[in-house]
């Protein structure tokens, strides 16, 4: 099951496309015509597509050291570790973009972008130095290594997001829009047939856009069953009336904004 979803700066959407495998040709085709950035995890299959820059994981890149620590014998003084240090810089990272935040109310991407540029850039020189003097005494294939040399091997990903502000340091939107479907398979298994995957798939593309556009899935849905039938469905005018971030959704299919 592939995950597509919009960044924070735009109308949220969120489409599942069930395919029968994990090859590069699948999101080769769903991008097809799209060019821009594309916030992705370390997987290769994404590396050879045309007319978009890849932004890499810094949530990947820090549980990398966060499995490597937690693997140490429990008589390990864990803080005095290259995993500790390596873990430091990226838990740095993240420090300097929850401080922009609360410095800066509503803050727009240039100014995220030249903040990074103050504070982020010189964690990111420091950690790249770091990475090449520990890299020759870390046996390449320890948790340890594999760490260190995921960090290397996506380097030029990883510090693509600071070249735009709208960009984020993780994939974690991605990661928390797959996690309700993971949890639905769990609880039935497995689809009887791909007919079924690709209509679960389409199911929760909708559920799941409605809840980002802050919708009542149930309202939400009982309201297109009432009245999609009444439309002529090649009016693409007409549709665009249905769709999750419109304006014209009734009150009804909304959930109340929550009183501070």
């Amino acid at each position: 099951m592939w995950l597509y979803r919009s960044s924070h700066d735009i109308a949220p959407i969120v489409l599942y496309d069930y395919q029968t495998s994990r090859h590069s040709k699948h999101p080769k085709a769903f991008l097809k015509g799209f060019s821009g950035y594309l916030h992705v995890d370390g997987y290769a299959g994404y590396h050879d597509l045309k007319n978009v820059e890849l932004v890499g994981c810094w949530a990947h890149a820090r549980r990398k050291y966060d499995e490597t620590l937690k693997s140490l014998p429990a008589n390990v003084d864990k803080s005095t570790t290259l995993a500790a240090e390596g873990l430091q810089f990226c838990t740095q990272l993240f420090k300097i973009e929850k401080q922009i935040e609360e410095e800066f109310e509503n803050c727009s991407p240039e100014q995220r972008k030249e903040q990074r540029q103050k504070r982020s850039q010189p964690v990111l020189d420091a950690y790249l130095a770091w990475l090449k003097s520990k890299r020759p005494q870390v046996p390449p294939k320890s948790k340890l290594g594999d760490a260190i040399n995921y960090s290397l091997n996506q380097w030029s990903k990883l510090i693509t997001f600071m070249k735009d502000g709208r960009l984020e340091l993780d994939n974690n939107r991605a990661e928390r829009s797959i996690k309700p479907f993971v949890m639905g398979r769990k609880a039935w298994l497995f689809a009887q047939s791909m007919k079924g995957a690709t209509a679960s798939a389409i199911i929760y593309s909708i559920v799941e856009t409605a809840k980002e556009n802050s919708l009542n899935p149930l309202n939400y849905l009982t309201y297109l069953f009432e009245h999609l039938p009444q439309i002529d469905l090649d009016d693409q005018e007409a549709l665009d009336q249905f769709l999750p971030w419109s304006k014209t959704i009734p009150g009804e299919c909304r959930i109340p904004a929550k009183v501070k």
